[in-house]
């Protein structure tokens, strides 16, 4: 389970600018995630050129309501 004071905590570090209420929306989003998305696994050419240079990727899609 993602926690969300550690969320708003990041995300008010990774943009100091940012008023209170942005940053309770960002992590309003965020802690949905799981609920809407889904991982899958995905077949693409540039994804996995991308996985072996080193870049962590994860392909999700929106789950049906």
């Amino acid at each position: 389970m993602i926690d969300r004071q550690k969320v708003e905590t990041i995300l008010m570090r990774r943009f100091p600018g940012a008023a209170h209420p942005q940053i309770a929306a960002a992590a309003n989003a965020i802690m949905g995630l799981p609920d809407e998305w889904e991982e899958v696994s995905a077949d693409i050419a540039r994804l996995e050129r991308e996985a072996k240079a080193g870049a962590e990727l994860k392909v999700l899609r929106r789950r049906e309501p």
